[in-house]
């Protein structure tokens, strides 16, 4: 029989801990794990702890003399919520690996019904909650216990001395607002941004300091705090270090490999991008029609089932970009160098050939793996100067007849058409902030568009001709709940949507056209936005409705998403591309592995979950970066538009530049406005003054926080500083001074404990 591996020696990580105990032939306690790595001492007590906290959240089952993996959902567990369905709050278990067979249990969150002060705050998607759970015939049910804080690499904030000494941690989450007093301050200093954690289970226990970043208004910090808060993955493992160089080495083979490197090729990308996923040819094919290859990088011949790399990809799940840098999925040597499809450069490829007809039609396609060199790496606004020139050079010439025909058959398809705006904030080599304004959409954006576009549904068709797995971008069509919303606001406006038809694209575009005023078009446009479903990844085909498509896979930028990773693996599979195997300790496939396949569901959900995770905290960034950009101009008037209304005020944009801000009902004045849901406007009961979504209006602003991206306005002839200021401590508790009675203030004792003495006990008699 042969001996289990040796384990590494000393304290073991959880994953070590649950591998042990799943693998190990005999019941597994204390005892046995601490033997198995060579525990003694001091060490024995810290896996004692260990073992407890794991055994709390719901890792493993609490019994002392054995463990195993838990099962189903502990009684008392960590979840987190992760949809609203008809109104009812959806969770799943927080340490729940997409790795695991099967899907996580959903449960149903009932909210304790309390009044007055003592309702807790209401939970919304995104929270984390310590509840109770049982099991009931219509499924699992989970009652809140409390709401525990983002679980991110660490709390970050500002370090803020009282005037009584005392250090606080001012938060610079726009959502948080209260400042945690801070028990260990280590090396920092007032004013400095730092990373700590709780040293305990009460907040009030306070926070210890384990990290100084530095000036929190240096704007390259900026985007470490979106990393510290949504707790993105950003430290490569040294076995993924290691790995990477490896795997970079691997030989291409000339004789696998359709060698396309006489071809002219172009990769047009943004001018600042810092990879080249993607490449595209055209010629005409003589009969009108034209014959293109889209090559994109073949990422799945370096990054293989079962690798250090592919297992960090998969946690990743995306790169996620930000003004300053790039947190990217795979390490620089393959993202930024040998997978980046750069000029001059053999590079290996996974080509999509496709023939277009003169109508744009895409009447053929192949899929081949092969060796490329790149013409020439042009930026979008350059390829546009050059053809708008009117003499570019052939290779572009050619690009934009076959996307001429493309985009007619884009037409005739009638897909969603929003145009709405996006910022980009450029810095200087200092990081300063050098301007912020709208990205300009230019044909040469929409002439790459249509050829990805073209090759993601050649994919999706070409892996479902061979009835392989796919993992498909799918985008729902509006739910009636959404639709009856876009309806009821539509009507204040005087304009009518009918329910009783199929809703499809093209009834949302001839609204958009029959519009002639821009700024009601681009409120009718956000209004529509707003009404859409959000695009996610799964198996289980169900079209994408913003494209007006049956069937859709992203499969051109495998540097940066793993799902495109996943669509190569399965090309490869299906039509047979497998190269020669690798020597040394490189996985010898490339094509899906056994794992891929039956947990291509969870691994969807995972991927869409950490691509929504990098929209927020690219967005949250822009947001501070705005913020620091008005931080000098706060008393200034701007015209603004208003783009959202609450019960508690009302959102406004500043024209051409973005940044939402709050006007808080507080600054309106002495009159009570009523929330007209509706209509989406704030209506002032006594004036019949009104605030509705697209109003444009002037508007000065109050207060700009580059820590937490939060602006807030006020009407013109208003003063700036009717606004509080964020991160308000607690207040500090006074006690009655020692020694002397206590003082007295109206008909009561201040300080003294105890009920108060005009106030009868109304208990039950005993």
């Amino acid at each position: 029989m042969p001996k289990p591996p040796k384990l590494p020696q000393g304290m073991p990580s959880r994953s070590q801990v649950l591998d042990f105990i799943q693998s190990s032939d005999i019941p597994a306690g204390k005892r046995e794990i601490a033997k198995a790595f060579g525990l003694k001492g001091q060490e024995k007590i810290k896996l004692k702890a260990l073992l407890k906290d794991m055994a709390e959240e719901g890792l493993i089952d609490g019994k002392k003399s054995a463990y195993h993996r838990m099962g189903g959902v502990p009684k008392v567990t960590t979840l987190k919520i992760v949809d609203v369905d008809d109104g009812e709050l959806i969770a799943e278990p927080d340490n729940w690996d997409p790795e695991a067979p099967g899907k996580p249990p959903r449960l149903v969150v009932r909210e304790p019904k309390m009044r007055g002060a003592k309702r807790p705050p209401a939970l919304k998607r995104g929270d984390r909650i310590l509840a109770r759970t049982e099991e009931t015939e219509r499924g699992w049910v989970a009652h809140p216990m409390k709401k525990l804080p983002a679980a991110t690499q660490g709390l970050m904030g500002v370090v803020e001395i009282d005037r009584t000494g005392k250090a606080w941690l001012a938060p610079v989450d726009k959502r948080v607002r209260q400042s945690s007093p801070i028990a260990d301050l280590g090396s920092a200093e007032e004013g400095q941004l730092v990373i700590a954690e709780r040293v305990g289970r009460s907040e009030r226990a306070g926070v210890k300091v384990f990290e100084v970043v530095g000036d929190p208004y240096a704007p390259r910090n900026f985007s470490l705090i979106a990393i510290a808060k949504h707790g993105i993955p950003h430290i490569f493992p040294e076995e993924v270090l290691e790995e990477a160089p490896r795997a970079a080495k691997l030989k291409l083979s000339e004789k696998a490999r359709e060698d396309l490197r006489h071809l002219p090729i172009v990769a047009i990308d943004p001018a600042d991008a810092r990879d080249h996923d993607d490449a595209i040819w055209a010629e005409p094919d003589g009969q009108g029609g034209f014959n293109a290859v889209v090559a994109i990088a073949d990422v799945s011949f370096y990054v293989r089932p079962g690798s250090a790399l592919d297992r960090e990809a998969r946690k990743r799940g995306n790169s996620v970009y930000f003004p300053d840098r790039v947190v990217p999925m795979l390490p620089e040597v393959l993202s930024a160098d040998v997978c980046s499809l750069k000029e001059g450069e053999d590079r290996a490829a996974m080509a999509c050939h496709l023939h277009i007809s003169g109508e744009g039609k895409v009447t053929s396609f192949r899929f081949t793996r092969a060796l490329v060199r790149i013409a020439h790496n042009i930026a979008y606004e350059d390829a546009q100067a050059q053809v708008d020139a009117g003499n570019p050079p052939e290779y572009l010439a050619n690009l934009w007849a076959a996307w001429r025909a493309l985009a007619a058959a884009r037409d005739a398809r009638n897909p969603l058409e929003l145009e709405l705006p996006e910022r980009r904030v450029v810095l200087d080599e200092q990081g300063r902030i050098a301007s912020i304004a709208v990205r300009e959409r230019l044909d040469a954006h929409r002439v790459v568009e249509d050829f990805m576009i073209a090759a993601n549904v050649a994919a999706a068709k070409a892996l479902e001709a061979k009835t392989a797995p796919v993992v498909y971008r799918i985008h729902e069509p509006p739910s009636r709940e959404k639709l009856i919303a876009l309806r009821d606001y539509l009507a204040t406006m005087g304009k009518k949507l009918a329910l009783g038809q199929v809703v499809t694209p093209g009834l949302f575009n001839r609204m958009l056209k029959d519009i002639s005023d821009e700024a009601e078009k681009a409120l009718v446009m956000e209004a529509v936005l707003r009404s859409q479903t959000q695009a996610y990844y799964g198996p289980a085909n169900a079209g994408h409705f913003g494209l007006s498509l049956g069937s859709y896979a992203h499969f051109t930028s495998p540097i940066r998403r793993y799902s495109d990773l996943l669509v190569h693996r399965a090309l490869v599979d299906a039509y047979k591309l497998e190269q020669p195997a690798p020597p040394g300790s490189i996985p010898a496939t490339s094509g899906l592995s056994d794992r891929d396949r039956a947990s291509l569901e969870q691994v969807s959900d995972a991927i869409s979950q950490t691509e929504r995770r990098a929209m927020e905290a690219e967005r949250d960034t822009i947001d501070r970066y705005v913020a620091a950009w008005l931080s000098n101009r706060v008393g200034e008037v701007f015209d603004t538009r208003i783009t959202g209304v609450q019960s508690f005020g009302f959102f406004a944009t500043i024209t051409g530049l973005g940044g939402d801000g709050l006007v808080p009902i507080s600054t309106l004045g002495g009159e009570y406005f009523r929330n007209d849901e509706a209509a989406k406007a704030l209506v002032g009961t006594e004036s019949g003054t009104t605030y509705a979504i697209g109003d444009r209006l002037k508007l000065r602003l109050a207060e700009a926080n580059a820590l937490t991206g939060s602006l807030k306005f006020v009407l013109p002839d208003q003063d700036a500083q009717v606004i509080e200021p964020r991160g308000k401590r607690p207040e500090e508790r006074r006690r009655a001074p020692a020694g002397g009675p206590p003082k007295k203030a109206g008909k009561f004792m201040v300080g003294k404990r105890g009920r108060p003495g005009n106030i009868r006990h109304q208990g039950r008699k005993k």
